[in-house]
């Protein structure tokens, strides 16, 4: 059984993270996503909670009809580069593969012994969640580029109002 791990902030969960899993669970028995960043939230850069974006994660995947095995964990930074594999291995299942484009995630795990794949890309342009995050306080079109799951989240959340909340000075 080959188990694969993929880390994200997924802030928010968008369209081509969903186009990535969906490649990604194709080449595994079963997948980790992991939430990066989890005790981060309530700022323009991380302003959805890990809770939050387990649900857009969970929710979109349940609309596509993914029916693999997958586990979405929440992995707190640790500021430590050196420790950080070993955070992270601590706090999921055992893995075979990891699945990044980030140089530094590549090297960490290549260094601990681990294969990595590259993940494909999807229209990174737009698809990126500092593009969708600065479209919903613009009041710009935002919703297509994102799952329904993820639509559904921010909504339940009032998260337009938070984005747009967290960005206000204090003059």
């Amino acid at each position: 059984m080959l188990r694969g791990l993929i880390i994200g902030r997924f802030q928010p969960f968008h369209k081509g993270h969903l186009f990535v899993i969906k490649k990604v669970i194709e080449e595994v028995d079963e997948l980790i996503i992991g939430i990066g960043s989890a005790q981060f939230s309530h700022s323009f850069e991380n302003p959805f909670t890990a809770g939050e974006r387990i649900l857009m994660i969970a929710k979109s995947l349940k609309y596509e009809n993914i029916t693999k095995q997958y586990y979405i964990i929440p992995i707190p930074d640790i500021n430590n580069n050196s420790l950080w594999v070993s955070h992270v291995k601590s706090l999921v299942p055992p893995f075979d593969v990891v699945f990044s484009n980030n140089p530094l995630v590549r090297r960490l795990f290549k260094e601990a012994g681990y294969k990595i794949k590259s993940v494909p890309l999807y229209n990174r342009k737009i698809y990126s969640g500092k593009e969708i995050r600065k479209r919903i306080v613009n009041d710009e079109e935002w919703k297509d580029l994102v799952p329904k799951g993820t639509y559904e989240v921010i909504m339940e959340i009032d998260g337009i109002n938070r984005l747009k909340d967290i960005i206000k000075k204090d003059y």
